[in-house]
Formats: C-alpha cells, structure tokens, sequence
C-alpha cells in the first residue's frame, strides 16, 4: 500500500508513520522539514507549507492509496490538498477531533455523544483558533469539505485526548510526572470527573486497520474501553511509576494552578463523554491506561525530563496551606 501522510514527524503522525511502515507501506511524508527532519529516512519526503499554501512538490504526477491528513487544521488546508493531490489517492482518512460536538443546552454529566450527535456550526471566515470552540468549528468545516471532495473515499477518524512518548502538550505528561514523585496530591477538581485518554499508539494503529480495510465512515477514536475518572488516571499513572499517591482536594480558588485534564467548562465535558462503541466495533485497540503511563514514563526520563509547560510546580504545590 502507498500512503501519504500529511504532517508526519511529530506526535500522531509519526506513530502513524511507524505503523504504516511496520505493516509493509511504501511511506511518503509532506511537511515543512522543520521537525525531526532525519526522522524516517527510508521515506520519500515532499517539503511544503500548508499554512502558505505550498503544495507544489504533491504536483509531480505520485499517486497513493490513501492519503492521511494529520496536520489540516482550516478547510483551506484541506482544499488545497485535495486539489494537489487530485484524483491521484484512493481514500482520504482526515483526522478530527472530538471539539466538533455542540454543546449547546447539554449540561448534565450522564450525557455521551456518539458520532450522529449533534455538530458545530462550520467556521469559514476566519482561520484563528482563539478558543476550543473555534478549533472545532474550523474542524467541522474541514470535515464537510472532505466529504463534499471524496464521498465513499472519505474516513473522518475524532481523536479524544492523546497520550504517549513524543507528546508536545504536556496534557499526560505532567500526571505521569506528577504521580511518580508520590505523596499527596493537591486537587483542585473533582476525584470522580470521567476522563478519557487515548494512547497514540492505538490511534495509530486503528488508523492503518481502517486504511487495510478502505473503510469509509466517521468514528470517534477514545480511551480506555473502561470508562475511568480523575483519580483513576493518578492511580494508574503511580502504578506504571511505582508510587503511592494521597489525592486531596483543594478549593478552584486556592492559587494553584489548574492541572492539565480537569474539567472548568463543558469544552471539557465532551471531550470526556464520547462513545467508542463504533470504533470498537472495528478493531479500536484497549491499552492500559498504566502501560500508556509506563511508555511516557520511560520516555520522559529518558529526555531528561525538562520543564512542562502545564500545571502547577512542585513548589507551587508546596505552598498551599496544609502542604
């Protein structure tokens, strides 16, 4: 099979990219060549800037099986890629992500949305993700543009929050971070909030089933099969570290810091309420939240583990009364 990845040298399209070369592809990466450029050698690259609209090195007659678009971001990116690529693709698989659900009215916590629910408005007259809400209307006009371009060709995969080695957000990190120090752990949420992570590794791998498969379709792509909580995830992120941690709740205004995964609106609230059962259904892989932690764990520490750019400090930690 010969797949082009849109993006493919940072987080979830090089563990994409690892799949696919795992599973026999035949691998082509567009992208700047800015990260990681000698990740990936045996791959033939294409450089360009999707947000400058340079696609020129898609023009030279390639064609592919299936493109997977890991890095369209405003539909602009997504017609623009189209047009590079033409008719030269079977299936177009167009990352998402689970921001295009409209809350609107929904404010009750047994509430899940599955991927008939309910979406945002499109957003096509601006291209600034000043907030959750702009990022997933621009989604949401990406998506249609997919589907308007590709038809039976087009998968949409929404991705829930990720978590593994390489992950640029800190989201996990400072958790698995957090947890392996043990102790108590100040909390400024509820212990009991459902949180839903998903390994990138199995995104990655239930990204190449659909594309072995030229399945068409939408799926919302969450973790752990097991519905879980805040305090579940601290748990098994000290498991993977070895620890023992003492959750205890602090008041919102208590000038911590607000850690990363709690709720402070109902952006939140969905991206911790949807339904896997379809993508399940299809192969979705169920890693341990703990072996996730464990994988992030190792790779952190093997980076050194620098400065996070999430969550409150060990000192700013130490500082509440009590502590």
């Amino acid at each position: 099979m010969r797949v082009l990845v849109l993006g493919g040298t940072s987080f979830l399209g090089r563990a994409i990219v690892e799949r696919a070369l795992a599973g026999g592809a035949e691998v082509t990466i567009f992208s700047r060549g800015l990260t990681n450029p000698g990740l990936f050698p045996q791959v033939a690259r294409r450089v360009g800037d999707r947000d400058a609209g340079q696609y020129a090195s898609l023009s030279d007659g390639g064609r592919w099986d299936a493109v997977v678009d890991v890095s369209g971001y405003v539909p602009r990116h997504v017609r623009q890629a189209a047009d590079a690529v033409g008719e030269r693709t079977g299936r177009y698989l167009f990352i998402s992500t689970g921001a295009v659900y409209d809350t609107a009215g929904r404010h009750d916590d047994v509430v899940v949305w599955d991927e008939d629910a309910p979406r945002r408005q499109p957003e096509r007259d601006t291209e600034v993700m000043a907030s959750m809400e702009a990022y997933g209307r621009l989604k949401v006009a990406c998506e249609d543009d997919v589907l308007a371009r590709f038809g039976e060709r087009a998968t949409l995969v929404r991705s829930g929050i990720l978590a593994g080695p390489h992950d640029p957000s800190d989201r996990f990190t400072w958790w698995v971070r957090r947890a392996a120090r043990g102790g108590r752990v100040a909390l400024p949420g509820r212990p009991d909030q459902p949180v839903q992570i998903v390994d990138v590794h199995d995104l990655a791998a239930f990204v190449w089933r659909l594309l072995a498969d030229d399945r068409p379709g939408t799926f919302n792509a969450v973790g752990p099969a097991e519905p879980t909580t805040l305090a579940g995830l601290i748990g098994a992120c000290a498991q993977a570290a070895g620890t023992e941690v003492d959750i205890v709740p602090v008041a919102a205004d208590a000038g911590l810091p607000r850690p990363p995964l709690v709720e402070d609106s109902l952006e939140w609230q969905r991206l911790f309420r949807l339904s896997g059962a379809r993508a399940r259904a299809c192969g979705f892989p169920d890693t341990p939240l703990a072996a996730t932690a464990a994988k992030v764990l190792a790779w952190d520490r093997e980076r050194g583990e620098p400065p996070l750019t999430q969550g409150p400090t060990p000192q700013q930690e130490a500082g509440l009364p009590g502590e």
